[in-house]
C-alpha cells in the first residue's frame, strides 16, 4: 500500500472513531424515544452537522467534508451496527447532496450544500406516487412554466424524511407528453411555501423512527432558478445517473446489518443455555452461523470491489443492480436464521434483532424493487 493510501485509511478509520463515538453518546440513548415519535429528533441533525458527519463526502468549499463515498459507508454501517437505520443520513448526504453536486448550478450548490451539511436544512427526494414506484415514467406530478416560476401540483408518497424535509428535490413532469424524456427535479424549500403540505407520517412495520411521509403540492409557486441545473426536461437522465450510487448505499446497509446481527447472534448463543450448555455447541446452531458468516463474508467483499469500482468510476448499472438485489436478499434470509436462534426473545421489540428483522423488508422494495434489479441484469446478459 502506498504512502498516500495508508494515509487516507488512517483517516477513514479516524473518521470512524468519531462516528462511533458520537453515535454512541447522541443517538443510541435516544433510539426507544425516536422510534416513539416516529421521527429522529432535528436537534440530532444539527449536532451530527457540528462534528462534520453531514455532506461528508461533498466538497470543503460547499461545507462538506471533502471526503468522499467511504466516508459514507463507514456511517451507514455505524448506524447498522447499534441497529439504527432509521437515521436518514444516507439519504441526505449519498443521494439528494450529490444531485445538487453534479446538476445543480454554482449559486444552488452554494444556495443549499452548506445549509445541508450544517444541519439547519434536512434534505428529501420526491419521486414516488401513488400510482408511480419503480416505473417514474408514469408520475403525474407536473410542474409548468409560469413566467419566471413553476407551478407544481401533484401528490407524492413514501418520501423519508419527509416530515423533517425543509428541502425537497421533486420529481415532476415539465413536458407531459414526452414521457421519460419531459420529467425535471425541481427543489422547493419548504418554509412558509403556500400550497405545500405534509400529509401524515405513515405507520411502517420498520424503521419506526424514519419519518415516512405523503407530500401534497398544491399550485406551489417556486422560482425557476430552483429547476436542478436549469435546463429542464433532464431529470429523468440525472435520476438513472446516480441510481447505481444509490444503490450502493443500500448495499452498504444490507452487508453492515447481516455482520452486526451474526456478532449478536454468536454473542447470544455463547451465553444463553439450554439442556445444560451453550446454544453455541449445538450442531444447528454453529451450521446456521456458519452459513450466515460465509454468506455475510462473501457479500462484504462484493461489496468492497463494487465501492473501489464506484470510487474508479467504473460501476455500470448492471452490477450495481446486482449488489442491491443479492445483498438485500442475503440480509433478510441471514438475519431471519438469526432470529431463530434467539427463540422466543427475538420476536421481542426490546432486542435488537427484532428490529433488524422488521427494518430488512423494505431493503428489497425501495431503491427500486429487486424485481426491477433482476430486469436491469437481465438486459445485459
Amino acid at each position: 500500500m502506498d504512502a498516500i493510501a495508508t494515509e487516507k485509511t488512517a483517516e477513514i478509520s479516524l473518521f470512524r472513531d468519531n462516528v462511533r463515538r458520537f453515535f454512541a453518546a447522541e443517538i443510541l440513548p435516544h433510539i426507544a424515544e425516536w422510534r416513539r415519535q416516529g421521527m429522529v429528533a432535528r436537534d440530532a441533525w444539527r449536532r451530527a452537522g457540528e462534528i462534520g458527519l453531514l455532506c461528508a463526502s461533498m466538497p470543503v468549499e460547499f461545507g462538506g467534508g471533502g471526503g468522499d463515498f467511504r466516508h459514507e459507508a463507514v456511517l451507514i454501517e455505524e448506524l447498522a451496527a447499534i441497529g439504527f437505520g432509521d437515521f436518514a443520513i444516507s439519504l441526505h448526504n449519498a443521494i439528494i447532496a450529490p444531485y445538487i453536486l453534479h446538476y445543480g448550478t454554482e449559486a444552488q450548490k452554494r444556495r443549499w450544500l452548506p445549509r445541508m451539511a450544517r444541519g439547519e436544512m434536512i434534505a428529501a427526494i420526491a419521486m414516488t406516487e401513488p400510482d408511480a414506484g419503480s416505473d417514474l415514467q408514469a408520475i403525474r406530478t407536473t410542474a409548468r412554466r409560469v413566467g419566471e416560476n413553476y407551478v407544481i401540483s401533484g401528490q407524492k408518497t413514501f418520501i423519508s424524511n419527509g416530515q423533517l424535509a425543509d428541502l425537497v428535490i421533486v420529481a415532476a413532469k415539465t413536458r407531459g407528453d414526452a414521457g421519460a424524456k419531459g420529467i425535471s427535479l425541481i427543489a422547493v424549500e419548504t418554509a412558509q411555501t403556500p400550497g405545500f403540505r405534509r400529509g401524515r407520517n405513515l405507520e411502517k412495520i420498520g424503521k419506526h423512527a424514519q419519518d415516512t411521509s405523503e407530500l401534497f403540492f398544491d399550485e406551489v409557486t417556486v422560482p425557476a432558478e430552483n429547476l436542478l441545473g436549469l435546463v429542464p426536461d433532464q431529470g429523468f437522465a440525472q435520476l438513472m445517473q446516480q441510481l447505481p450510487q444509490e444503490r450502493l448505499v443500500i448495499a452498504v446497509g444490507a452487508v453492515a446489518a447481516m455482520e452486526a446481527a451474526v456478532a449478536e447472534t454468536i454473542a447470544y448463543t455463547r451465553n444463553r443455555r439450554a439442556f445444560g450448555k451453550p446454544l453455541l455447541e449445538f450442531q444447528n446452531s454453529r451450521f446456521v452461523l456458519a452459513e450466515a458468516k460465509t454468506t455475510a463474508r462473501v457479500a462484504r467483499v462484493f461489496l468492497d470491489d463494487c465501492i473501489e469500482r464506484l470510487l474508479a468510476g467504473t460501476l455500470d448499472v448492471a452490477t450495481a443492480a446486482m449488489a442491491k438485489y443479492w445483498t438485500t436478499e442475503m440480509q433478510g434470509k441471514v438475519i431471519d436464521s438469526c432470529l431463530q436462534l434467539f427463540g422466543g426473545y427475538g420476536y421481542m421489540a426490546e432486542y435488537t434483532i427484532a428490529h433488524r428483522y422488521t427494518d430488512a423488508r423494505v431493503q428489497r422494495i425501495y431503491g427500486g424493487s429487486n424485481e426491477i434489479m433482476k430486469e436491469l441484469i437481465a438486459r445485459n446478459l
